[in-house]
């Protein structure tokens, strides 16, 4: 089964590498670029796997780019409040 399979299983994968990128003393601003690739990738190079990720990608390829870095950041945002909640 791959991450990609379940989102709570992707979100939850997302948050122990965010975890791990801010341990190694990565700076918000590159974690932030870092989540805009892997979205775009996502977006442009896999198929959806389930429901939530079909309406990210939708929304993904309907956005200018600002809008895809602001939907990047606030995946970076719901995980880490997921990793607060725990």
């Amino acid at each position: 089964m791959s991450v990609l399979d379940n989102f709570d299983t992707w979100k939850d994968f997302l948050a122990s590498r965010l975890e791990q990128a801010q341990s190694q003393g990565m700076g918000q601003q590159t974690i932030s670029n870092m989540a805009y690739e892997v979205g775009d990738y996502l977006a442009n190079s896999t198929d959806a796997k389930n429901n939530e990720q079909a309406v990210l990608q939708e929304i993904w390829t309907a956005a200018s780019d600002d809008e895809r870095h602001a939907i990047a950041n606030a995946m970076v945002k719901l995980v880490q409040n997921q990793g607060n909640t725990k």
